[in-house]
């Protein structure tokens, strides 16, 4: 453990963007150690999974997990701590790898280190505009504080029913040793230039002076803080304070404009697969006429017309005047393109009910596409069709477990802005 000391130096005396029960443990952690206990010392791991997965739909799913910190270089593995700079290497180079279609940022994490989150969500930013990928986000289970300020960058962000997303809010902690150091027999002497320059030190009570700057340096950053999320969520700056650094779980987080829709990670893989999959052209067709094609509407088979040769109308019989030819047009080419439009029509949309039936078996739903086609079930409709059924499934066994500290829904800022919005949406 001869990283601790490191660590405790990331802890204590700045300001942190990490939920308050991680918070805890860390200091459980370190507590002893700096009474002058002993810690067993972490066992190795094996090398940590990798950071970007790509499904079978090509959409690449992005792990953000455990405590977030500037740099991770100087603890091992089993620390649990991920790099600001490896998850913005990871979603770079994800939305530059030409066989994926979309990005999923998979958050998992009570937040962290404030030093270089803001330029992280910047990056983020960026990246989001200069490609034409979707980047999602899911709080699975937990989006809070940093991580929250990571997954609030995304385009759209769900929640797990038992998920947490919020604690937008910034905590420094101060440890004062003086007391241990006496009774250990330590006497600290510190000689210096430079008035402020041991202000805030672990081993004397904090001063006034040094509370008051180390508050001022904390409310700058809670300012940024809320103005980051309020940019990201379309929310007021007041709004976003009005929560109060509250946690939301589940449904309150989406009712509090803090996510947009209720899910997992499979969920939203589906459905990002889908939506892609909807805005794929029709691949040309290569053959303009095709032998017989049969119709999801009313079941009847196009049988291919053979080609025929001009009719000629029959020569009146006119004395004394030359014969007059009425002016046919030859059938060929507008029978040809309507065939071909009506095969590409039917190709596309078997290629999609198809699709449809596919991502929902991975959901656990049930869909019979050849009696989809057979009934002229349009894929828009069969898609809402299985969504309705996650969303029946879902609501049935939802139960909203809210933290403690979690204001009643109805009495948050941000709940009466996300109803205006609801309701704007809803005109």
């Amino acid at each position: 453990m001869s990283d601790l000391p490191h660590l405790a130096s990331r802890v204590f005396g700045t300001p942190l963007l990490i939920a308050r029960a991680k918070l805890e443990v860390i200091l459980g952690v370190l507590g002893p150690r700096l009474a002058g206990g002993t810690l067993e010392p972490l066992e190795p791991e094996t090398d940590p999974p990798p950071l970007t997965s790509v499904t079978v739909e090509k959409i690449a799913v992005v792990s953000v997990i455990g405590t977030l910190v500037s740099r991770s270089g100087y603890l091992d593995a089993a620390s649990g701590l991920q790099a600001y700079g490896d998850i913005a290497d990871a979603i770079a180079a994800a939305m530059d790898d030409a066989s994926v279609r979309g990005v999923i940022l998979d958050v998992d994490s009570p937040g962290g280190e404030v030093g270089g989150l803001f330029d992280l969500v910047e990056q983020i930013q960026t990246i989001r505009g200069a490609s034409a990928k979707p980047l999602w986000a899911v709080a699975n289970e937990s989006a809070l504080s940093a991580a929250y300020a990571i997954a609030s960058a995304a385009d759209r962000l769900y929640v797990t029913r038992t998920g947490e997303v919020g604690s937008i809010g910034v905590v420094a902690v101060h440890v004062d040793e003086s007391g241990a150091d006496a009774k250990a027999g330590f006497a600290w002497t510190f000689v210096f230039a430079g008035d402020r320059k041991v202000d805030g030190n672990a081993h004397e009570p904090l001063s006034e002076r040094a509370r008051a700057t180390i508050q001022a340096d904390v409310d700058r950053l809670y300012t940024e803080f809320c103005a980051l999320v309020a940019a990201n969520r379309g929310l007021s700056s007041e709004a976003v304070r009005g929560t109060e650094a509250a946690i939301y779980r589940g449904t309150l987080a989406v009712r509090a404009g803090l996510a947009d829709r209720l899910g997992t990670l499979d969920l939203a893989i589906a459905e990002m697969a889908a939506e892609l999959d909807r805005a794929v052209p029709a691949r040309p067709i290569t053959n303009p006429t095709p032998k017989r094609s049969l119709s999801m509407a009313n079941e009847t088979e196009q049988i291919e017309e053979q080609p025929r040769e001009p009719q000629q109308a029959t020569e009146p019989e006119q004395s004394g005047a030359d014969p007059v030819r009425p002016n046919v047009p030859a059938p060929h080419a507008a029978e040809s393109t309507a065939e071909a439009n009506i095969a590409e029509k039917l190709r596309a949309e078997f290629a999609e009910v198809a699709a449809v039936a596919t991502q929902a078996a991975r959901l656990g739903v049930t869909v019979d596409a050849a009696d989809a086609l057979k009934k002229g079930i349009a894929p828009d409709a069969l898609r809402r069709s299985v969504l309705d059924t996650l969303a029946a499934r879902a609501e049935a066994t939802t139960v909203i477990a809210a933290a403690p500290s979690t204001p009643a829904a109805g009495d948050s800022p941000i709940v009466r802005r996300a109803k205006e919005r609801a309701a704007t949406a809803r005109a």
